[in-house]
């Protein structure tokens, strides 16, 4: 056994494809190994500006010898089919043998592959390793670079060392031939290292001020930080992606601190932060009071003699020029209310076929407004204690507070007419980050109210799973329209996503909706909201005389359904994380009244979820079940059911309002059945105990359903447990005797019908 060695030395990789590289280069090296059967012990992946090395540990010296065999053609088939089968296994005929396969002679090819030795193995693995590997970026280079067929390489390809032990693994790629000789650092280390194996390459290196291991550097990054900002009373503003990239720029890591001129902090600080780390990968810090501080922390690659005093300078320097454009935008775009910057949204498309960004702005204002005025959004909604930073909602006390509903939705309204604003700003057109917080930040500066100003500076919030999900009136209002907005318009035009594909990434939007209502506790139904998101898109289009025409083309109608469909199918994958079942979900919005009512239907699905853990849930599943297994061979569709229309509500399609209420009576008679019908015979024991059951449990459930005691509904429903298995244990169903055989059928109809006032069991699992 034997550790192998390999360094891929080259100009510099960018540190935001090295953990990629890292990746991908063990990939590869598993790939040649599993391919020529060698096996290995743990492979250990390191990178640095300069190089990528791997080390496998206790590979063999040679390849074990393979027997394979191959079964082929019978004796007497077409000499084309033998001929093939020859050339596929690399044979002759004459190798050929012959074997009885059930009763018939058929060829076979034996295939003995000897062992070979694994520096064999090795030397033609390492150029497959580099002609194959994958870099997001690749370029060629030197006088070979004029034909295509040369290497791609990230950065010039300058170095290989490969060994397996202290032995050298003979090869060449683009003129580049192996060996055991490395270089230090760029800076602090000067001529050739000879590397004896693979214990000692990381030593030699670290001799010659090179950490190859990535992660020692960023922990040497991180902690560096940490100790020069608490030496200058000052805390670090953790930045963990900062330190990952860093960790990729050096070979030999040193954290300074520097200073930058107090006025600049006049500039909002997420301005400031994000300065120094987009443009120069710089930490900044905090003061004891938790506000950003004049300081930078850089992290240099080399130990000056000075001590950094030059390198902070210069850095310093360079940080004060960016931080002087940062300054000028700010003060460059305050000489313009946001009113004035939302004229610039009508030369902005949105989309082709959705218009510019102020019709979108449009939209959500009139959305908005609509989401207050319906008591969706109100202003007694109680919010969360806030939290610190620019994230957090501001005061504890509610903004709405003493609002009435015509003020906020003026301020909804608002609200969201500027809420783009900051789009055509210089500072977001230099740091597209800080849309929405820029534009919070300019409203509050003219004077607008916080609520205003808060909502403009979070309504894209939540973009993602963590983040903060807003509890202000005002802000939820104008997020919630925009994300519908977004959502709706896009199905309108029928750009769905498929698939992996979702580039207007209405997925995201879908989800932080769902967020947004279930975090607000928001009774809202999805399908009339859609229908008003989607008139406001239909009524834009330009061809507003053939709108009729349009609505149709664009499947107005199927919409109302799809956009609240697609709500469910998200919510199944936000919910998975919280260890709830798909199935359960199906189970309750697949039968509800109200299915797009996210709030109640989710908090029916938990107690489902619940109930179903019991044993009293898993019986009432396996008697539904076979309640359900019965009616369907049976064809059952009971003496007294209404001819199906299409209609999830018979109701819908009467008109005259007394012949509502006659319906009404009919179908409440109906649901009776057939509690409210004397029976031709004497039920038995265990057949009356489910009668019984039901009209107890049935009315039961029903109330408690409708009140949202989704508990209390289980619980009613667990009561039909023990009647429903004692019904099966001791009555013939399918009875002789018609008039027992019709009775029993519709009892378990009516069970049926029982359980599904809470869901369809039909669509549980289990």
């Amino acid at each position: 056994m034997a550790d192998f060695l390999l360094e891929l030395r080259s100009e510099e990789i960018p540190a935001r494809m090295q953990a990629g590289a890292r990746k991908e280069l063990e990939k590869l090296f598993r790939r040649e190994m599993d391919a020529a059967g060698v096996s290995m012990g743990d492979v250990t992946v390191w990178s640095t500006p300069r190089r990528l090395a791997l080390i496998a540990r206790g590979l063999p010296t040679e390849t074990q010898a393979v027997s394979e065999e191959a079964k082929g053609p019978p004796v007497g088939a077409p000499d084309q089919a033998v001929d093939g089968f020859c050339r596929k296994n690399n044979v002759t005929r004459d190798q050929l043998e012959v074997r009885e396969v059930k009763g018939r002679e058929t060829y076979f090819a034996v295939i003995d592959t000897p062992g070979r030795a694994v520096k064999a193995v090795l030397a033609e693995a390492i150029p497959a390793i580099i002609r194959d590997f994958a870099w997001p970026k690749s370029m060629r280079w030197g006088a070979a670079s004029i034909s295509t067929e040369s290497l791609r390489w990230v950065r010039p390809l300058s170095g290989i060392v490969a060994l397996l032990g202290d032995e050298v693994i003979e090869c060449e790629v683009h003129g580049v031939t192996s060996g055991a000789v490395t270089l230090g650092h760029r800076f602090h280390h000067s001529g050739d290292i000879t590397i004896g194996d693979a214990d000692d390459y990381a030593v030699k290196l670290r001799a010659a001020h090179v950490i190859v291991d990535h992660e020692e550097r960023a922990a040497l990054i991180r902690e560096g930080a940490a100790r020069v900002g608490s030496e200058a009373g000052l805390s670090l503003v953790e930045d963990e992606g900062l330190v990952v990239e860093n960790a990729g720029l050096t070979e030999w890591p040193i954290p300074l601190l520097g200073r930058f001129e107090e006025d600049f902090l006049e500039v909002p600080p997420e301005t400031i932060q994000l300065t120094a780390r987009v443009n120069q990968k710089y930490f900044v810090c905090e003061d004891s009071a938790g506000t950003l501080a004049n300081a930078f922390i850089c992290t240099a690659n080399i130990e000056a003699e000075d001590g950094g005093a030059r390198i902070v300078d210069g850095n310093r320097k360079v940080l004060a020029a960016r931080l002087s454009d940062a300054r000028f935008f700010w003060d460059v775009d305050r000489k313009k209310t946001l009113a004035q910057h939302a004229e610039g949204l009508k030369r902005i498309t949105f989309h082709e076929k959705l218009g510019t960004v102020a019709d979108k702005v449009e939209r959500v204002a009139k959305l908005a407004r609509w989401l207050v005025e319906s008591d969706i959004v109100t202003p007694d909604m109680i919010r969360r204690p806030a939290s610190s930073g620019a994230g957090a909602e501001g005061s504890g006390t509610p903004a709405s507070a003493g609002v009435t509903k015509e003020e906020l939705a003026d301020m909804a309204e608002q609200a969201a007419r500027l809420c783009k604003a900051d789009l055509v700003t210089e500072m977001v057109g230099e740091f597209p980050e800080l849309q929405g917080l820029m534009g919070g930040y300019y409203a509050r500066a003219e004077g607008l109210p916080d609520a205003v100003a808060d909502a403009i500076r979070d309504h894209y919030k939540p973009v993602g799973q963590g983040d903060d999900v807003p509890t202000a009136p005002v802000t939820v209002a104008v997020s919630l329209a925009d994300k519908l907005d977004t959502l709706v318009s896009f199905f309108v035009i029928k750009e769905r996503p498929t698939g992996s594909k979702d580039p207007f990434a209405l997925r995201r939007a879908a989800l932080g909706a769902i967020e947004l209502i279930l975090r607000n506790n928001l009774r809202i139904e999805l399908d009339y909201v859609t229908a008003r998101a989607a008139n406001r898109v239909f009524r834009q289009h330009e061809h507003r005389d053939d709108y009729e025409a349009w609505f149709s083309e664009h499947n107005g109608p199927e919409l109302y359904r799809a956009v609240p469909d697609f709500f469910v199918d998200r919510l199944k994958v936000q919910q998975r994380d919280a260890g709830i079942r798909y199935d359960l979900i199906d189970a309750v919005f697949g039968l509800a009244e109200r299915k797009d009512d996210i709030v109640g239907n989710l908090a029916r699905v938990q107690a489902l979820q619940s109930f179903m853990q019991t044993e009293d849930g898993q019986n009432l599943l396996a008697g539904y079940k076979r309640a359900a297994n019965i009616l369907k061979k049976e064809g059952w569709q009971g003496e007294d059911d209404a001819p199906h229309t299409g209609e999830e509500d018979p109701l819908v399609l009467v008109d005259d309002l007394d012949m509502k209420e006659i319906v009404a009576a009919q179908m409440a008679e109906k649901n009776t059945h057939p509690a409210g019908k004397a029976l031709s015979y004497t039920p038995e024991p265990a057949e009356k105990d489910l009668i019984d059951a039901l009209d107890t449990a049935g009315p039961q459930a029903e109330t408690a359903v409708r009140e949202e005691r989704f508990a209390d509904a289980m619980s009613a429903l667990a009561s039909l447990r023990k009647p429903i298995d004692e019904f099966f244990e001791t009555v013939t169903v399918n009875d002789d005797d018609e008039a027992k055989r019709t009775a029993r059928l519709g009892l378990l109809a009516r069970f049926r019908e029982a359980v599904h006032q809470v869901a369809d069991f039909g669509k549980i699992e289990g």
